[in-house]
């Protein structure tokens, strides 16, 4: 039976894809569930016309993702500390910390997007990888200075 898909489903297909399986498969299992659709000419036009509409989507942020990418990297951001008298910090950065600084200079970056092996404990500029959707990866130098 041929059917389109609603939603990714595993080992059978992704999104608005058609495909065949089998009668009982379809009609037991996967159309009581919504998880797909019989797949009538009226149905293919439609998700024909679903497909080419996420690829626009899709096109519009990988654009969108690369063009953050291209200005943001090798950016270098400072970030002041207070300092003991024996040139200790009293605080480590995070990758949260370096998200908000991104954010405070227009940058919208997550935290979850900045691979950061462990929190920077010390005075120095540290290279400090960015990684977004679509397999890009940017990398930044993060400054740590003492506070004037």
């Amino acid at each position: 039976m041929k059917i389109i898909l609603l939603q990714d489903i595993d080992k059978i297909g992704k999104k608005y894809e058609i495909k065949n399986v089998t009668s009982g498969f379809a009609k037991n299992f996967l159309i009581p569930k919504v998880m797909v659709k019989p797949a009538t000419k009226e149905a293919i036009l439609w998700a024909e016309t679903q497909r080419e509409i996420v690829s626009k989507k899709e096109t519009k942020v990988l654009k969108e993702i690369q063009d953050l990418a291209s200005r943001i990297d090798g950016k270098e951001i400072t970030i002041p500390l207070k300092v003991g008298k024996k040139g200790q910090i009293f605080q480590s950065i995070t990758s949260q910390k370096i998200s908000e600084k991104l954010k405070e200079i227009g940058f919208n970056v997550k935290k979850s997007q900045i691979k950061l092996e462990e929190p920077l404990k010390e005075i120095g500029e540290f290279p400090v990888k960015i990684s977004f959707e679509h397999n890009l990866e940017v990398e930044i130098i993060v400054i740590i200075s003492k506070e004037k």
